[in-house]
């Protein structure tokens, strides 16, 4: 199942926004126009329903709280509203789902997290429409959503394994090669990809092996020298990632992750994550570390690491990078312009002459990527 749409309402630096998503979504605009939080607003409603230490309550406490959550622009209304619509297929015109979550704080007392608003829609017919009869008698039912109650949500628990499913990857090198002696707390998900190793480590051999030997075929594109790829487990049974470069000694040995630049285990981490689900995948700024050339290619290598699989991951990818917007390959329908504003950052889809311009075989670094350049950033040179 695919997520086609999203609304928001008051969500961090949003007072109001609508974006469509497609396959493989581009969110483009400056530093500080919300791309960040638009990505988190699918990792806030996988934590919602996380069957252990999960919940609505908890998602909005890991984020500071409703008021590091709540748009700063909101005036008199207080609450916050999420809409997402779903289909069964990227590019199917009829809605299968529709799913609202709107809370705010109660306003009195300890000041908790209550839903005002929880609606589902299953093919344009309504299963769930809260706050209900059952609210009014109790309401702190209305303290959880029926997304996070196994025996609430039994008529739409599909739309649990959607958002259950998201994955977001901002892979920091740094941590994967010195974890072993960083250790320390480890964050949920392990969004920075310290745990990458032991997840590869619990795949059954023959799907590593074979997800292995695809990245090593893409890597052998994008990383001089290098040969081969392997998964080994050392002495003590810590998992590693070893590489064979071409060396002018025959016998030169392989080489461990330590020894990895950032940019191959960024690649690496982004190739591995579009192969090891199906759900929604979300790249932060996934240029970082990589080569202008390696860059202009994401695109066309996530289209193409995902060919023959039987669901192909749906990617929302957050960027300023003018290399991957060049991509000629970049569906127009699939981009969301962010344009900071006084009242909020705004989100906007292309427009006519933006259009015409990728029709007529312009990319959208071209045509797109000038609109979100920074007002004055000419200043910054005279400082």
């Amino acid at each position: 199942m695919f997520i086609t749409a999203l609304k928001l309402k008051n969500w961090r630096n949003f007072r109001q926004a609508e974006l469509k998503l497609a396959r493989v979504s581009y969110l483009i605009g400056p530093n500080a126009s919300g791309k960040s939080n638009i990505l988190d607003v699918f990792r806030f409603l996988r934590d919602v329903c996380k069957p252990d230490g999960g919940g609505l309550q908890k998602a909005v406490k890991d984020r500071g709280g409703i008021t590091k959550l709540r748009c700063l622009h909101h005036r008199r209304d207080p609450e916050v509203r999420i809409e997402l619509r779903l289909s069964d297929t990227i590019d199917g015109d009829s809605e299968r789902w529709r799913y609202v979550l709107a809370f705010k704080t109660e306003g009195k007392g300890a000041q908790r997290i209550v839903v005002t608003s929880e609606q589902v829609w299953r093919d344009d017919e309504q299963i769930l429409d809260r706050p209900g009869s059952d609210d009014s008698r109790d309401p702190m039912l209305l303290t959880e959503t029926h997304l996070e109650q196994t025996l609430a949500n039994r008529e739409f628990r599909s739309l649990v394994d959607v958002f259950s499913d998201v994955t977001y990857l901002h892979l920091v090198p740094q941590l994967l090669k010195y974890g072993e002696h960083i250790g320390g707390h480890r964050l949920e998900d392990d969004p920075f990809g310290q745990g990458f190793l032991e997840r590869l480590a619990k795949t059954p051999k023959k799907t590593r092996d074979s997800r292995l030997n695809r990245i090593q075929a893409a890597l052998a594109v994008a990383v001089p020298q290098f040969k081969a790829l392997r998964f080994e487990n050392d002495e003590m049974g810590h998992p590693h990632l070893e590489a064979l470069y071409e060396h002018h000694r025959p016998n030169a040995g392989w080489q461990g992750e330590e020894h990895f630049s950032d940019g191959t285990l960024r690649l690496l981490g982004m190739l591995w994550s579009l192969l090891d689900g199906n759900g929604l995948l979300l790249l932060e700024e996934p240029e970082l570390s990589l080569h202008q050339a390696v860059v202009e290619q994401i695109p066309s290598l996530i289209d193409r690491v995902q060919r023959g699989r039987k669901v192909r991951r749906q990617v929302l990818i957050s960027t300023h990078s003018q290399a991957l917007l060049s991509n000629p390959g970049i569906d127009p329908a699939g981009i969301a312009i962010l344009e900071p504003s006084r009242e909020g950052s705004k989100v906007r889809s292309v427009n006519l002459s933006e259009a015409a311009g990728l029709d007529a075989g312009l990319s959208a670094a071209d045509v797109v990527l000038p609109q979100t350049r920074p007002k004055g950033v000419e200043q910054l040179g005279l400082w």
